[in-house]
C-alpha cells in the first residue's frame, strides 16, 4: 500500500510542476505525458534491475500511474468545468498583426517561437495573422486574415 501512496504523490507532484512550467515547450507531446513516461519508465526500470527488490513495486507504481491518469480523463469528461483546471486553457498570443505581451509573457513564449511556428505553417508576414492562439496542447493555431475565403467550398452552382 506505501508504493501506491508514493505513486499517487509522485503523480499529483508531476502534475503540478508540469502545470507551472508550461505548455510551449514541448509542442505535441504534453510536458506532463513527457515526464509521466519518464517517470514510468524509470519505475519499470528498478523493478527490472531489482533496484527495489520488487516487480510487484514497479507494476504497482505504474498501475496506479495508469489508473490516476484514467481518472483525470474522467474527470475531465464528466465535469467539463474542471478542464481548465486540469488541463489549461488557450491564450490568445497574437491579435490584429501586433504580439499580444501579457499572453506572451504568462505562458513564457518569446515572439520568435511564435515566428518560427508561423513559418512553418507557411505565413510570410505577421501582417497576415489575425489572430494566433496558444493551445492547452501547446501547439499553436494560427487565423490569417483570407482563411475565411480559402476554408470553404463555393456551394454547388444550381443547374
Amino acid at each position: 500500500m506505501e508504493i501506491v501512496i508514493r505513486a499517487a504523490v509522485v503523480f499529483v507532484f508531476l502534475w503540478l510542476v508540469t502545470r507551472a512550467v508550461g505548455r510551449s515547450t514541448l509542442g505535441e507531446l504534453s510536458t506532463f505525458e513527457l515526464l509521466l513516461y519518464v517517470t514510468m519508465g524509470d519505475l519499470v526500470q528498478q523493478a527490472v534491475t531489482q533496484q527495489d527488490y520488487s516487480v510487484t513495486a514497479g507494476v504497482l507504481a505504474v498501475s496506479t500511474f495508469a489508473l490516476l491518469t484514467v481518472v483525470l480523463s474522467w474527470v475531465q469528461w464528466r465535469f467539463p468545468r474542471a478542464r481548465p483546471v486540469l488541463t489549461g486553457r488557450p491564450v490568445l498570443v497574437f491579435a490584429d498583426g501586433r504580439p499580444i505581451e501579457d499572453g506572451m509573457r504568462r505562458e513564457r513564449l518569446s515572439l520568435e517561437d511564435l515566428l518560427v511556428a508561423a513559418r512553418q505553417q507557411g505565413i510570410r508576414s505577421t501582417a497576415a495573422i489575425e489572430y494566433a492562439v496558444l493551445e492547452a496542447d501547446g501547439r499553436i493555431s494560427f487565423f490569417t486574415r483570407d482563411a475565411g475565403i480559402q476554408g470553404s467550398p463555393e456551394p454547388p452552382k444550381a443547374g
